[in-house]
C-alpha cells in the first residue's frame, strides 16, 4: 500500500467485537484475570493500554521499526530513551537543537554525570573525528530546531555503526510523510507527537520508534517503569491525526513555500531558513532525503530583537505560541520563548539570534499567510 492508504489502515484494523472503523477508547486503567499472571494481553494501563497499543503499532509500521512506544510527551519520550544512559555515558549532538532537549540534556550531565558534546554534523567529517573517542549514543534532529539545517543521515548512520553507536534522530519536523531515518539507518526515532502527527493543538505526546527488538524490549521495560504514558485519549487523537498527516503535510509545504518566498525576496530580511529554497546549505541534501521540505520557515530579521518583536506584533493570521506542526499558523520568538533556557551567548553563537523568528505554516490559504507576512514586514 501507498503511504497515504497506510495512514489510515496500517494497524488500524475495525474493532472485532462490534466492527467500529474508529478505534475505541478503552479508559479502563486495570483489567480482569482469569487467574494471577493469566489474562487478555492487558494487565495494567500504565503497562500497556488497547488504544495505545493501536497508536505504537500504527507508528512503528509508519516509520519502519519493529515497533513504537507512545509516551506522555516529546521530553517524556527523551527522557526515557535517557534510562538507558548510566552516568559516564557519551552523547554526541548537534548543536542546534530544540530548547528543552539540550535542558534536558545538561540536567543529566549535571545531575547524573551524563558527557554531552555538541556539534555542527552538517558535515558529516565532524562526527568522524568525535567518535575517535568512544560514545554511546548520536542524537541528531534533521531539520533542526530552529534553524532548519540538515544531517545526511546515511552518512552519519555508518559512521554511527562503525564505531558500535547507536543513532537517534528526532523526526518531529519532518514526520514520516516526509523522511523516515530507520530506513537511512537510524536504529531509534524520537516523536513529539504534540507537533505534525496529532496536528491540531489538542494533546500533548510523544514517540519512540526502534529499529531492533532488542531495544524495543529494553524501552519497553523502561516505559511501564518509567511511567511517562499518555492517556487513552490522547493515544485516540494522535491516530485521528495520523489519518490526514499526508495531506496536511503537503498542505504545509505549500503554504512554506508562499511564505518563504515573501521573506527571502525581502530587503528587511536578513536569512530566510528553508530547505526547500535553492540557496539553502543543504537544499541537495533535502532533494535526496526528503519528500518535500516541511511547513517550518525560520527567518532572521535585520533589526534584531526590536524587529522581530515589531513583526510579531503586526502578524494577523499566524499566532503568537509556542509549539508548531498544527493546522493554525503559529509564530516564536525562539530567543525568548522555546530556546530561552539555552544561555544567549551559546544561543547566538549556534545562530539563533535575538531577530530570529520561526513560523509554524497552517493549512489555510496559502496567499493569506503570504499576505499576512507581507503586511507584518512593510510596518517594520
Amino acid at each position: 500500500m501507498r503511504f497515504d492508504t497506510r495512514l489510515i489502515h496500517d494497524r488500524q484494523p475495525p474493532d472485532p467485537l462490534t466492527g467500529a472503523v474508529t478505534v475505541p477508547i478503552y479508559l479502563a486503567s486495570t483489567y480482569k484475570q482469569s487467574a494471577p499472571n493469566r489474562n487478555q494481553g492487558y494487565v495494567y494501563s500504565r503497562s500497556g493500554n488497547p488504544t495505545r497499543a493501536m497508536l505504537e503499532g500504527a507508528l512503528g509500521a509508519l516509520e519502519s521499526g519493529v515497533g513504537g512506544l507512545a509516551f506522555s510527551s516529546g521530553l517524556g519520550a527523551l527522557e526515557t530513551l535517557l534510562g538507558a544512559f548510566p552516568s559516564g555515558s557519551r552523547i554526541v549532538s548537534v548543536d542546534d537543537l530544540y530548547g528543552g532537549t539540550w535542558r534536558l540534556f545538561e540536567h543529566h550531565r549535571r545531575q547524573f554525570g551524563l558527557r554531552v558534546d555538541y556539534l555542527d554534523l552538517t558535515d558529516p567529517r565532524r562526527l568522524a573525528e568525535a567518535l575517535r573517542t568512544p560514545a554511546d549514543l548520536v542524537y541528531v534532529e534533521s531539520p533542526t530546531n530552529p534553524l532548519l539545517r540538515l544531517v545526511d543521515l546515511r552518512a552519519v548512520a555508518r559512521l554511527a555503526h562503525a564505531s558500535r553507536t547507536r543513532l537517534v534522530v528526532d523526526n518531529t519536523f519532518a514526520t514520516p510523510a516526509l523522511q523516515r531515518p530507520i530506513e537511512l539507518g537510524a536504529d531509534i526515532v524520537l516523536h513529539s507527537t504534540t507537533k505534525y502527527l496529532g496536528g491540531h493543538s489538542d494533546l500533548v505526546g510523544g514517540a519512540l520508534v526502534l529499529r531492533s527488538r532488542r531495544d524495543l524490549k529494553e524501552f519497553t521495560w523502561l516505559q511501564n517503569a518509567l511511567g511517562a504514558v499518555p492517556s487513552p485519549f490522547d493515544c485516540y487523537l494522535a491516530l485521528r491525526g495520523l489519518h490526514t498527516l499526508g495531506v496536511r503535510m503537503r498542505a504545509h509545504g505549500e503554504s512554506a513555500r508562499a511564505v518563504v518566498e515573501v521573506l527571502d525576496r525581502d530587503r528587511r530580511v536578513r536569512r530566510a531558513h528553508y530547505p526547500g529554497l535553492a540557496s539553502h546549505p543543504q537544499h541537495r541534501l533535502a532533494r535526496r532525503q526528503m519528500s518535500g521540505y516541511g511547513g517550518i520557515v525560520s527567518v532572521d530579521l535585520r533589526g534584531g530583537r526590536r524587529a522581530a518583536l515589531a513583526f510579531l506584533r503586526r502578524l494577523r493570521v499566524f499566532t503568537l505560541a509556542e509549539s508548531l506542526g498544527a493546522v493554525e499558523s503559529l509564530v516564536d520568538h525562539p530567543a525568548s520563548m522555546t530556546h530561552a533556557s539555552v544561555p544567549r551567548a551559546e544561543r547566538e553563537a549556534h545562530g539563533v539570534t535575538e531577530g530570529l523568528v520561526r513560523l509554524s505554516c497552517g493549512i489555510e490559504d496559502p496567499a493569506d499567510l503570504a499576505d499576512d507576512v507581507r503586511a507584518a514586514l512593510r510596518g517594520l
